[in-house]
């Protein structure tokens, strides 16, 4: 696992406004694994429970600082990525991890996965992602 890269994406993430303004925070296991972790916020919130979209943006984010964190160096874009939503969330923390599952040249596929924080688990997607 490289170590040094990990450390730049997380400072990286420190920047985003996106991640500043929901109240993301990053972190990655020893397997390399993104686990992306968002506190309850009504803020977020739609009818019937947390927005889809922020449940979308929380798999993209644990799919794609997965995949950046496979390459030495280099800026990756989301090319595409499938989300099934199976259960609202509703007011409560949310935890997501997404993990590579195939790194080429120029691609990387993950699988990515939201959990409430009752253990539930609320979402679940794929995406590939594309080295610039």
């Amino acid at each position: 696992m490289n170590t040094v890269r990990q450390q730049e994406l997380l400072a990286a993430f420190g920047l985003a406004p996106i991640t500043r303004f929901f109240g993301m925070a990053l972190s990655y296991d020893e397997q390399g694994h993104a686990h992306v972790n968002l506190p309850y916020n009504p803020n977020l919130d739609y009818p019937g429970g947390i927005h889809g979209g922020v449940i979308a943006t929380l798999l993209d984010t644990a799919g794609w600082f997965a995949a950046a964190a496979q390459s030495e160096t280099g800026w990756f874009a989301t090319s595409e990525f499938n989300i099934h939503l199976l259960y609202p969330a509703q007011e409560c923390d949310l935890h997501a991890e997404g993990w590579v599952v195939k790194s080429g040249k120029r691609l990387s596929i993950a699988e990515m996965r939201v959990s409430a924080s009752n253990g539930e688990l609320v979402a679940i997607g794929t995406g590939t992602f594309v080295i610039l």
